[in-house]
């Protein structure tokens, strides 16, 4: 007989291809995810989106269902778990919106098909050293228990430091190839948060132990890199006027921010230059990059491509001015 937390989880599964549900945490469309780290701060949309609970570090030492229902008092958004050993999975299944598949066990076959039994949504860490096509192939030995709700998380292989090198390369390839939401594990250190949803990440996986300024800065990043590459990085072909003009709206999101950067960094050449200002205009160098934009957006073409650069070259230097006489140029 499923669970409450299994019977509700069914009830709000219903998401588009390439997408998992996990509590009310959707994977694979929408904001990229952060998963773990404190969950505490005042400010709501610094705080992460989910959690998870590793019970692997204390070798089965502590008892699982008094640890999650210490956790669930705590935590009341999406939580996953990563068992020790298949003695945690009851608890997992009546406690736990996903479970996780630790590096250290992505080849424990028998663990693997027991959490899939659970019927919760999986998310299988990348063994170190792992290919992809062993990677993937645990995808297959859930879907032989019945459990397609997979998500694939890349963990990085071991340099001779010890460290982990995060290998994003495979990870876009992997993602590509399957079609499934992929996050990213970054321990403690949210630097490569905005590298890993440019490369095509769904979001990024913290240690449970990272701290408020962490999981703040990894929001921050993520967010940034999602409104500035995602909607230019995945070219889903819309199928309705109304799916075009959503990609419309995300599309001119990303411009919007990289237009306020270049104002700003234009701004910052205007007060660097002798000569500031439309008199300070360099047309051979406008002219040169229009000329290298159209090798990238060919079909826009030389022409068109001068008219919209001149119109915000221009919107750049009037602001710059406007700046300069309110004395708040930065």
């Amino acid at each position: 007989m499923p669970t409450a937390v299994q019977e509700a989880h069914a009830a709000h599964t219903t998401t588009g291809p390439g997408t998992v549900r996990v509590g009310d945490m959707t994977l694979g469309e929408g904001p990229p995810a952060v998963i773990g780290g404190a969950p505490g701060g005042a400010d709501a949309t610094s705080r992460p989106m989910g959690r998870w609970l590793s019970l692997r570090g204390h070798h089965g030492a502590r008892d699982a269902r008094r640890a999650l229902t210490e956790e669930r008092a705590r935590w009341r958004g999406p939580l996953l778990v990563e068992p020790f050993s298949a003695a945690d999975l009851p608890a997992i299944g009546d406690l736990a919106d996903g479970v996780i598949v630790g590096a250290a066990w992505m080849q424990d076959f028998r663990l693997v098909r027991a959490a899939a039994r659970l019927g919760l949504p999986m998310v299988v860490q990348r063994g170190p050293g792992a290919t992809a096509q062993e990677w993937l192939a645990i995808v297959d030995y859930c879907a032989a228990e019945g459990n397609d709700r997979v998500v694939l998380c890349e963990c990085g292989d071991r340099t001779r430091g010890a460290e982990h090198a995060l290998n994003l390369g495979l990870m876009r390839a992997v993602r590509a190839r399957s079609g499934r939401p992929v996050l990213v594990h970054l321990g403690t250190d949210a630097g490569l948060a905005g590298a890993a949803v440019a490369a095509g990440a769904d979001g990024v996986l913290l240690a449970p132990e990272a701290g408020e300024e962490t999981v703040a800065a990894a929001v921050e990043a993520t967010a940034l890199a999602a409104a500035v590459t995602v909607p230019t990085a995945r070219r889903a072909a819309p199928r309705t006027v109304a799916d075009a003009r959503a990609q419309i709206d995300r599309v001119d999101a990303a411009l919007a921010v990289l237009l306020e950067r270049r104002a700003e960094l234009a701004g910052v050449v205007q007060r660097l230059k002798p000569v500031g200002g439309f008199a300070g205009r360099d047309m051979e160098r406008e002219r040169r990059l229009v000329a290298a934009m159209a090798r990238r957006a060919p079909r826009l073409g030389e022409a068109r491509l001068a008219r919209i650069m001149n119109a915000v070259i221009e919107a750049g230097l009037e602001l710059a001015e406007q700046d300069r006489r309110r004395g708040t140029g930065r």
